[in-house]
């Protein structure tokens, strides 16, 4: 164990175990689902009380237009965004070390480590991405420290182990420039002691922090990660998709388990292809490298209305999105600058 440890060595990744399937799809009654959802419809009067409360809400705009402007149609369209979560956990292994403090070595003399994936860990909650680290058991070895060469302390660099150094206001000459009295920071000496070491000619080691020892061990790092595959449904509209990856919807679906099925038989059919291949996506990035906890897949409902106005002889649009009626607007007709950032 006391050679030198190559990158490869210090850092391994351990493919999980096989893991048997989850439970077989069942079939679904998409019919039932679509009656029971509830998008509101927009009418002209929530179109305008949309449009109000985000002008209200920029300091550059003025609400005059928003009231006084003419509504003249409202094409509405209702979107769907399917969003596959995969909760997954990987681990690998480090070599790494820590100042040695006469503890007891928890070393091969104690016992065999254990496999990487057979150490038993608390998951985090579902869906919550954290990394923790862990001392793999009997693992520990103790060398002498590479850095001190385990003295504890090496020469101070600011003084080459002298503990003093020119002083930096005669420097050196022991008056300062065209002063007959010596200087006063040195007493005349010429020298002042190093701040870098106090004037103890040495420093204490960072690295073993003076203990000349380290414990090496190996470290187990575990990541859980969230990854999201997500998808809208096309529309017709000129509103930006990524707002509506963002927007407020109505949950139409929801499956969560261990290992979650493609949905083949949505009556859109854009919305079974992106199922199928999100989980084809996440299947091949995570089978080799990590392990799935849990799997959850939804399809919401966007609804999105695009406002056609007519505002001082010029006709304009402006988008509603999302349940909680979110505006987006290219061509406000009032808008001052006053030196303040729009957000």
């Amino acid at each position: 164990m006391d050679r030198d440890l190559s990158d490869e060595d210090r850092q391994q990744i351990f493919f999980p175990p096989l893991e048997a399937l989850g439970r077989p799809q069942e079939p679904r009654c998409w019919s039932s689902f679509l009656e029971h959802s509830r998008v509101p419809v927009v009418t002209e009067q929530v179109a305008r009380e949309a449009l109000l409360s985000f002008v209200n809400s920029k300091c550059c705009y003025g609400s005059s237009a928003a009231g006084d402007l003419i509504i003249q149609e409202l094409k509405q369209q209702t979107l769907c965004r399917y969003r596959l979560e995969t909760f997954s956990e990987s681990r690998i292994s480090e070599w790494t070390f820590q100042p040695f403090t006469k503890r007891s070595v928890d070393g091969p003399q104690r016992g065999t480590s254990p496999r990487l994936w057979d150490i038993k860990v608390q998951v985090p909650p579902m869906f919550q991405e954290d990394t923790r680290k862990f001392q793999v058991p009997h693992s520990s070895l103790v060398k002498e420290c590479h850095k001190c060469h385990g003295r504890g302390r090496y020469k101070c660099s600011g003084c080459h182990g002298a503990g003093m150094v020119r002083c930096p206001s005669c420097r050196g000459a022991k008056r300062r420039t065209k002063q007959p009295r010596r200087c006063q920071m040195c007493s005349g000496s010429g020298r002042h002691r190093c701040s870098t070491c106090s004037g103890r000619g040495t420093k204490t080691c960072a690295t073993c922090k003076g203990e000349k020892k380290l414990l090496h061990f190996i470290q187990l790092v575990i990541m859980w990660k969230n990854s999201l595959f997500e998808f809208v449904s096309e529309h017709q509209l000129n509103c930006p998709g990524e707002l509506l990856a963002k927007a407020k919807g109505e949950n139409l679906f929801k499956d969560e388990n261990t290992t979650v099925y493609p949905l083949i038989d949505f009556p859109l059919r854009e919305i079974s292809l992106a199922s199928q291949r999100g989980i084809a996506q996440h299947s091949a990035t995570l089978a080799s490298r990590a392990r799935v906890l849990q799997q959850r897949q939804t399809i919401e409902l966007i609804p999105l209305t695009e406002v056609h106005y007519w505002y001082q002889g010029k006709t304009n649009v402006y988008y509603i999105y999302g349940t909680d009626h979110r505006v987006y607007v290219v061509d406000y007709p009032e808008q001052y600058c006053c030196g303040c950032t729009i957000i």
